[in-house]
């Protein structure tokens, strides 16, 4: 598609040629860098390949299950393509596991017991895990079943905090939790080489200690994932990263067997474990997900890279910045007002394939401490490797934004959240004009 051709379409779809001139100078700025993305994409696409071929992926791995699920080929045979892809000795693969939250709460409640001890490294964690430890009082948390909890905040530079991590372990420290993501804060997301730094520090001091690595939103970011750098248990959501966008609900957990057949007694009943659990006829979206997962991961991380240079080149404060090694697929902007953030997500609406034409509020959306926007017309409800943008209506009044099936589709969904600005008097649009 030529220049002129390209213009008419953007045009047709709501953007103006200085928005897209604009874009179009700062995509030919990344080509070296997405060069590189490409280079990462296959090498994980390879190593999916080379799971599903290890463990002899069959048609036959696509079939119905129902009722008790038991000797269901398809879902024992996934569960071993995760614990090949993710170099672990077992997995847990479920439409049962319905969101990361969920898969978390399985993986924390399985393994800890009345006395025990949580730590949390890495300062606050994910706002929707509050209720689950029960930072925040909830029917259920772990805190009503007797487990305490303790966190180490980061330091201002974002680094771990050593000596006193060091100090916070003690004899009822049973689990270390790391989120890999930033969530709903601006702190730099971390890299597996990091994770494994605080995973050896911790285990040659506690090497009895379980760590478990929340993985969402990071998965084949990189060639490595957290449990190649000594995580016991690494966590997600297959609406998420390893969906691949088909997936159209499940999570998972994978790690040390022991740990796993753990958390599949607490998903099912104790004496049933992973025996149950019928796959209902989601099997080969799982599949067919996780085989596509690495190519539409770097697209989504083209897009993040794509509005971190879009909105830092305009004088936003940005998360990672434009130049920083990725280690998911997240991109915060700090956008300084609340009708920043409602515009930006307006415009992510509008750019979206489904429901293109509902406009997206605030609300008190179940799990957050504050109103909430989340911008996301998807095919699977909710689904954030899709094209999405989120944010809580507090202060600094950022802007979350990850996904994009497509690179494509990353990229127009971020050069419509930026006419939304502009639209909506936010962003003057001179400030395109000094690029």
């Amino acid at each position: 598609m030529n220049h002129t051709e390209s213009s008419y379409m953007y045009h047709m779809l709501g953007i103006s040629e200085e928005v897209r001139i604009y874009g179009q100078k700062i995509e030919d700025m990344l080509r070296e860098r997405f060069r590189e993305f490409d280079e990462t994409a296959e090498y994980n696409q390879l190593k999916v390949l080379n799971a599903m071929q290890e463990n002899r992926v069959s048609e036959a791995c696509f079939h119905y299950a129902s009722g008790y699920g038991y000797n269901d080929m398809g879902r024992d045979t996934l569960e071993s393509v995760y614990a090949s892809a993710f170099h672990t000795e077992a997995a847990l693969v479920r439409p049962q596991i319905t969101c990361g939250t969920h898969a978390l709460c399985v993986a924390l409640s399985a393994n800890l017991r009345p006395g025990d001890e949580l730590l949390s490294p890495a300062g606050k964690p994910y706002d929707t895990l509050e209720e689950v430890i029960g930072i925040r009082p909830s029917k259920g948390s772990l805190s009503e079943y007797g487990v305490t909890y303790r966190q180490v905040d980061l330091l201002k530079d974002g680094e771990f905090d050593y000596p006193s991590i060091e100090k916070a372990l003690n004899e009822r420290t049973k689990l270390v939790t790391i989120q890999r993501s930033k969530g709903y804060q601006t702190r730099p997301s971390f890299s597996v080489k990091k994770i494994g730094e605080l995973i050896a520090f911790i285990k040659e001091r506690r090497p009895d200690v379980i760590c478990m690595v929340d993985n969402c939103y990071g998965e084949f970011v990189e060639r490595i994932e957290p449990s190649d750098a000594g995580a016991d248990m690494i966590v997600g959501s297959l609406i998420k990263n390893p969906g691949g966008g088909l997936a159209p609900i499940g999570g998972y957990i994978a790690g040390k067997e022991e740990l796993i057949e753990n958390c599949a007694s607490r998903l099912t009943s104790p004496g049933l474990g992973k025996e149950v659990g019928a796959s209902l006829g989601v099997m080969q979206s799982f599949y067919q997900g996780f085989f596509l997962a690495p190519s539409v991961v770097c697209g989504a991380l083209k897009g993040a890279v794509f509005a971190a240079n879009i909105y830092e080149n305009l004088g936003f404060s940005v998360v990672p910045d434009g130049r920083e090694s990725r280690h998911d697929i997240i991109q915060a902007v700090t956008l300084g007002s609340p009708e920043g953030v409602v515009a930006f997500c307006k415009g992510i609406q509008a750019a979206a394939p489904v429901d293109s034409y509902v406009t997206p509020e605030p609300w008190a959306m179940p799990g957050y401490d504050s109103d909430v926007i989340m911008a996301a017309g998807a095919f699977v409800q909710g689904s954030s490797i899709e094209l999405s943008a989120d944010g809580p209506i507090k202060h600094p009044y950022a802007v979350y934004f990850q996904g994009g099936l497509t690179w494509n589709h990353a990229k127009f969904g971020i050069l419509k959240s930026l006419q939304s600005l502009i639209d909506d008097d936010v962003l003057p649009i001179e400030r395109l004009r000094g690029l």
